[in-house]
């Protein structure tokens, strides 16, 4: 019996206000708040509050058959809950239901596994911390920032516990081999490893609304028949998409919504099932291990990294950022961490993508004219970020020396709070062994 992960992709990340270089030392505010609001307002209302609703409607109808995965960025909920807080309350309603899996990611949607294990770490756990927080659900599935996966970035999830992680169905990892069917990490063979059909999924994703492909229209009927075709010995199909296909990419009267409504019906005709991945891993064994020695994602043709580090412009940008990791995580200052994490999301480097300018394009969703303009204005910030940096913890001073003071001040806090409660102690006790009067005459 096959059995069909359905999977979105929630990411938003702060959209950068025209920053100038007269601003640095300045202006230590870099968001555009009206654009931010305005872009989340139109997400919601558009795709997230209807899309949901459906999804509610689906699974009550198909009493729980029918089930679904999401993974939303930090940086993302943290927007929702500033300018949207109703559709946080429709994911909790999703949650609610038993049939919905929130997976862990990076809370910025950032390219830390690459550049910085400790940060990664740390942005993990705090992602994860959020969704049982506002879910009641702790994640034991991960996707990483683009489905970006190597053998190394799994062996770091698999010892961080996590039990399965969701990546691109690449050919050249696959080769002749399916992407419905389940592998694992070929350094930790305890990492179970879904692969993207990337495919199926498009075909959805981005041509739906297609007037020129050869399939227009797209109709649940013909999509499932597509899915029961599949050899009898696959019996995994991941469909891996961002959720704003549903309502912004491919507008509501695009027929995109009664597109979903319908595939449990024709679903059930073809008697394939519907599953959560953490579900479906579960049900599954391994068939062999996926080997995956350079990372991989789920962007353009060449499912790599060059999207945002293939040219210098974003090498330079990614190596200020990440050379001041270690002085960020030393200090205390809120703000600082704050634009530290938003300053990572990997959609300013996408901007600054060179590949697709040099084909007369610009990056998807882009709110720069050109990638030398993102460039410009995400490095004058990182200049105004930096010297704040350096404000704190001076660059003349070394790491080392940086740790050894810092650990010095914990402890002087951690021996502060230790006495401040044994004074409180002993006047409690003090004052329990003082004798009442005695107001008789």
């Amino acid at each position: 019996m096959k059995t069909i992960c359905l999977y979105f992709q929630i990411h938003q990340p702060l959209q950068l206000k025209r920053y100038r270089f007269f601003d640095i030392g300045s202006d230590h505010y870099y968001y555009d708040d009206y654009a931010n609001e305005a872009i989340i307002r139109h997400k919601a209302d558009v795709c997230y509050l209807p899309a949901n609703k459906l999804l509610l409607e689906m699974i009550t109808a198909s009493k729980g058959q029918f089930k679904v995965a999401f993974s939303i960025s930090g940086v993302t909920i943290d927007l929702l809950e500033r300018f949207a807080p109703e559709v946080i309350d429709s994911f909790k309603a999703l949650a609610r239901t038993g049939h919905v899996e929130f997976l862990a990611e990076t809370y910025a949607h950032s390219l830390a596994s690459i550049y910085d294990e400790d940060e990664f770490v740390r942005q993990v756990k705090a992602h994860t911390d959020k969704i049982k927080s506002l879910f009641d659900q702790t994640p034991t599935a991960f996707r990483n920032t683009e489905l970006i996966l190597s053998n190394e970035i799994g062996e770091l999830i698999a010892r961080m516990g996590y039990k399965l992680v969701l990546t691109e169905g690449a050919k050249h990892v696959l080769g002749w081999k399916s992407p419905n069917l389940l592998y694992s990490c070929a350094a930790n063979p305890k990492l179970k490893i879904m692969m993207r059909n990337f495919k199926l999924s498009d075909d959805i994703s981005f041509r739906f609304s297609d007037w020129s492909w050869a399939q227009h229209p797209l109709t649940a009927e013909k999509y499932m028949q597509w899915i029961a075709d599949i050899p009898a010995d696959e019996p995994l199909v991941n469909l891996f998409m961002g959720y704003e296909a549903f309502g912004e990419m491919h507008r509501a009267d695009s027929g995109i919504f009664e597109f979903l409504k319908a595939l449990p019906s024709f679903a059930s005709i073809h008697k394939i099932s519907f599953s959560t991945p953490s579900l479906a891993a579960s049900a599954l064994k391994p068939i062999a291990a996926a080997n995956i020695p350079y990372p991989l994602s789920w962007a353009d043709e060449e499912k790599d990294l060059s999207a945002w580090k293939g040219n210098d412009l974003q090498a330079e940008a990614l190596d200020k950022l990440y050379k001041v990791s270690e002085r960020v995580h030393l200090c205390t200052d809120t703000a600082l961490k704050y634009d530290w994490i938003n300053l990572q999301s990997s959609d300013h480097f996408y901007y600054m993508c060179t590949k697709h300018f040099s084909d007369g394009k610009i990056p998807h969703a882009s709110p720069f004219d050109t990638p030398f303009d993102a460039f410009m204005n995400y490095m004058n910030i990182l200049s105004d970020f930096l010297q704040r940096v350096a404000a704190q913890y001076p660059d003349s001073i070394e790491n080392e020396e940086l740790n050894a003071l810092l650990q010095t001040i914990q402890n002087q806090e951690k021996e502060i709070k230790k006495l401040e409660i044994q004074i409180e102690k002993i006047q409690n006790t003090s004052t329990k062994k003082v004798p009442k009067k005695n107001n008789t005459k």
